[in-house]
């Protein structure tokens, strides 16, 4: 039997609800030396490549900046450019929204990363939410949900076009004059739909790895099409085994609609993890850390934007609130306009509650601070092993819950026995891209010209 190879992927804590600022060890989510610190520990561990999140609107809620965000929240892009100086291997994919960018635009500072970065460069491509960050860019409640991914359709399908415009085998000038020679120049892309119309030369000649690497985190069926459409590879949130699986076979099953092949889309959902010398210390650990990650006013905000109420009044450590959530418009962060889900979802959370005594602190803890891996490095090594082995994943986007040096403990001692088992890769190929990192299918040429 063929060993399958296992891929990683790190996760930068800083804008997401693993992080825990507070933490006496946490650095800055600004300073260079912490983005330099994480790619550093990555490449050390030969992962595929770091993530970097990016937040479009420091999240509120009340009026109020969230306590998660008080740090800020640096541009991906050009961090990702600094990094590309001061790494040699990992790749470097950047979260940029298709709701709130400009195809040519972004398509151009994607190229210009790869071309940096000698062929490591990747684009996390997701749609945002509509009023709240649209009121940052004078847009306001833009777009419907099943319209974001219908403009994230065109948006990816257009930047293709406009990366494979240029000749593969590079643009070939006149000597005399410099002017393109007809069959070295870059294609015209001209594109009329429902989102965008462009007539445009591109401007960056093709990248040494043909076009950057597509990652996407959709999990709705129009996320599902997306993914199966465009992506490379999905960043999901499908941790437990069983669903795992499922989501691993609904994909690559709708691959064929599009002609692509099962390892032309890797699927690697985000895990978290919690490490012991032995099993009992290594729960013990998770459960010191998802306090930290739930803090008591952390656990009422979380609960008020599902019940879109002030519950201020309510004891983090006590029951769940026994009022309905407030059925009037929607809040920038809240969900109560899809009041019959949001009922279904209390319900939920109410029989849960009860049949094991939680408390609304605890309940927010099963919510959203349940570690994907909780043990010893050799039993965490086995199971991602199984994971991917058995087809529910093709590996994991690990994320720690601090920054910088989340990531360092897992790289010091779950990849050795990785390594080990024969599933993960011992170093780094020379001028290796993202691409064969990831061991993806050069790509299919879009057609750049007229349509």
């Amino acid at each position: 039997m063929t060993v399958r190879q296992i891929h990683l992927a790190a996760h930068f804590p800083g804008v997401n609800n693993t992080t825990v600022w507070t933490d006496p060890s946490a650095g800055s989510q600004i300073d260079f030396s912490s983005f330099e610190h994480f790619a550093r520990t990555a490449e050390r561990g030969f992962f595929d490549y770091v993530l970097l999140a990016e937040g479009l609107r420091l999240r509120e809620h009340r009026g109020r900046i969230h306590e998660r965000d008080v740090l800020g929240r640096p541009n991906t892009l050009a961090v990702l450019a600094a990094l590309a100086g001061i790494t040699e291997h990992v790749g470097l994919v950047g979260t940029l929204s298709t709701t709130f960018n400009e195809p040519y635009e972004l398509a151009r500072q994607l190229a210009t990363l790869d071309h940096l970065s000698a062929g490591r460069a990747g684009w996390n491509a997701v749609t945002s939410s509509d009023a709240f960050h649209g009121a940052n860019f004078r847009r306001g409640g833009y777009l419907a949900h099943a319209d974001r991914y219908e403009r994230a359709k065109e948006f990816a399908a257009l930047a293709k076009r406009l990366w494979d415009s240029w000749p593969e085998e590079g643009p070939v000038a006149d000597a005399g004059t410099g002017v393109f020679l007809p069959d070295g120049a870059p294609a015209r892309v001209r594109h009329a739909g429902a989102q965008f119309d462009v007539d445009a030369v591109f401007d960056v000649p093709r990248s040494p790895q043909g076009r950057p690497v597509i990652v996407q985190a959709g999990d709705s069926p129009d996320g599902r099409d997306f993914g199966a459409e465009h992506a490379e590879v999905i960043f999901s949130l499908h941790t437990e085994f069983a669903a795992a699986q499922d989501f691993y076979r609904d994909v690559k099953g709708r691959l064929a609609a599009w002609g692509r092949e099962e390892e032309s889309l890797k699927i690697l959902p985000a895990a978290t993890f919690a490490i012991g010398d032995t099993d009992d210390e290594a729960r013990e650990r998770s459960r010191e850390i998802a306090l930290q990650q739930v803090r008591p006013e952390t656990a009422l905000t979380y609960i008020e934007q599902i019940w879109n109420r002030d519950l201020s009044g309510y004891d983090p450590e006590g029951p769940l609130p026994d009022i309905e959530p407030d059925a009037g418009s929607e809040s920038a962060q809240g969900f109560a306009n899809r009041h019959a889900a949001i009922r279904a979802r209390i319900a939920k959370l109410r029989e849960t509650a009860a049949a094991e005594g939680l408390s609304i602190r605890e309940t927010v803890i099963r919510l959203t601070a349940q570690h994907t891996f909780v043990g010893t490095p050799s039993r965490i090594a086995a199971e991602i092993d199984r994971y991917v082995q058995e087809r529910a994943t093709d590996g994991f986007t690990i994320v720690g819950h601090l920054t910088p040096h989340g990531l360092d403990e897992f790289a010091e001692r779950v990849v050795p026995l990785l390594q080990e088992r024969g599933s993960y890769r011992a170093g780094y190929e020379d001028g290796a891209t993202l691409r064969d990192l990831l061991g993806l299918p050069a790509p299919v040429p879009a057609l750049a010209g007229a349509r």
